[in-house]
């Protein structure tokens, strides 16, 4: 048993654990970085990398199917499902190179390719290696949730750590689960010509808010995905090829494939947290404070494993948060108000800080709600994306929450994510200019739009100029 001693270990090579090595190794400090499986984790193996990979195949197969609006002959637009998934194969292995042991490792991080588990509170166990670290960050994410279905354990099914192994087009793909994950696979597969039925045991994107969402449902029933809400699962049977799920209300789905897709669960389980008196919660979070300590003051929990909001991007902002303490032993601590998220479907769906139903229950009747749809952005009639809109919600002029549903939503709410965390105002939005025609000007619009009651509404500001034009030689 060798051993090693460090000034900070990482457990997990995912976005979370490569952000803090990367930052805290070229700054100075000794960093030694556990990882039992692939280097990136599963944004780049199973999640963010690859689903945006095979969206863009079916963006690019819908696209050809309907070309004529622009003049172009519609084309068949048919996918070959094989060369669809080496192309995402093509695209996860461009980007690994970035996450690479070897790229670490020229970094200065020492890394073991094993799992660690705790054996004290300040040292770790991974294979034949134990090392003692002034501070630990575990960063060991997420993995699909797969609930106890009866019968699930009899017939072949896909999580997100398997879909993209597929070479074989399902002709009909079953659902279960009616969340971001769900929606962006089945519109994915629908668009390379598969059937598909999304079933959801309550209501699908249900964490949205429900007016945008909508517009997200509207358009994948009209595509051809099936949506059966409020349909629990009760049971599954059948074989490969042939799977029927049994909802509680005795409805009966029956395909040739099953995706399961009903959300995460935190990877703790190899950790033996209660060898260094780490406190979790009953669902397995691991508890922590509002500077992503745990229990163990020695110990930070980040990314999925501090559970919370679950993306990529918040586990690169935990990072951030965290090298402060690390490394200049500075206070800092995480906030979630500024986070934004997005559902990639066409359109996409995208939310920062508080939606309408929490707005209003939060600030009452002080809230106000400024709206601006796609269809009147000339660069969206031009290329033909008009359906959607945004709506900011307002607090005595100031953005508090805003959502966006429409083309490129996931680009536009950056800039309300800005405006969150910065504090500032809806005046301060209104005075950007936006270059001409963009999807921008949807922003800079609906900033107008909050103040146009104030302006062209106002009966002292049209006696104010009309005392002034009068008076002008």
């Amino acid at each position: 048993m060798s051993r090693i001693e460090t000034d900070i270990l990482v457990i997990g090579a995912g976005s979370a654990g490569l952000s803090v090595a990367a930052g805290a190794v070229q700054m100075g400090a000794r960093v030694v970085l556990l990882e039992g499986h692939e280097m990136g984790g599963d944004c780049l193996n199973y999640g963010c990398v690859p689903s945006k990979a095979l969206l863009a195949a079916a963006k690019a197969a819908h696209g050809q199917r309907h070309a004529e609006r622009f003049g172009v002959a519609n084309a068949p637009g048919e996918a070959d499902y094989a060369k669809v998934m080496e192309h995402v194969a093509g695209v996860i292995a461009e980007i690994a190179p970035v996450d690479s042991q070897e790229r670490f490792e020229g970094l200065g991080v020492t890394v073991i390719r094993e799992y660690g588990r705790f054996i004290s509170p300040e040292e770790v166990q991974a294979g034949e290696t134990v090392i003692k670290a002034r501070r630990i960050v575990i960063a060991t994410g997420s993995s699909p949730l797969v609930p106890p279905i009866p019968g699930l354990d009899t017939v072949p099914y896909l999580t997100n750590e398997t879909l993209f192994d597929q070479r074989e087009k399902p002709e009909h793909l079953l659902i279960v689960g009616g969340g971001p994950i769900g929606m962006e696979m089945a519109q994915a597969h629908v668009r390379l010509g598969c059937r598909v039925t999304v079933i959801e045991g309550e209501t699908s994107l249900g964490k949205d808010d429900p007016e945008m969402a909508s517009v997200v449902l509207e358009t994948l029933r009209a595509e051809g995905v099936a949506i059966e809400e409020g349909a629990k699962v009760a049971e599954v049977s059948g074989k490969s090829g042939a799977i029927e799920v049994t909802a509680e209300d005795g409805r009966r789905f029956s395909g040739s494939h099953l995706l399961v897709a009903v959300g995460r669960k935190i990877n703790t389980d190899r950790l033996d947290l209660e060898k260094a008196s780490i406190a979790t919660s009953d669902r397995g979070r691991i508890e922590v404070d509002d500077t992503l300590r745990t229990s163990n003051r020695r110990v930070y929990a980040i990314g999925d494993a501090a559970g919370g909001l679950q993306f990529t991007h918040v586990a690169g902002y935990h990072a951030s948060v965290i090298i402060r303490s690390l490394l200049f032993a500075l206070p800092a601590k995480a906030k979630t108000a500024h986070i934004p998220w997005c559902t990639y479907t066409d359109p996409e769906l995208a939310q920062v800080g508080l939606t309408e139903a929490q707005a209003r229950a939060e600030y009452g009747g002080r809230v106000e709600i400024a709206t601006f749809a796609y269809d009147e952005n000339d660069r969206a009639i031009a290329e033909h994306h008009t359906r959607g809109h945004i709506k900011v919600m307002v607090v005595s002029g100031r953005p508090v929450g805003a959502t966006i549903v429409g083309h490129g939503a996931g680009e536009q709410i950056s800039l309300w994510a800005l405006a969150l965390a910065n504090r500032l105002k809806m005046s301060q939005v209104a005075g950007m200019v936006a270059p001409y025609p963009t999807y921008g000007e949807i922003n800079k619009r609906v900033a107008g739009a909050y103040f146009s009651p104030r302006l062209f509404d106002n009966p002292l500001i049209k006696r104010v100029v009309g005392f002034v034009q009068r008076r002008i030689p």
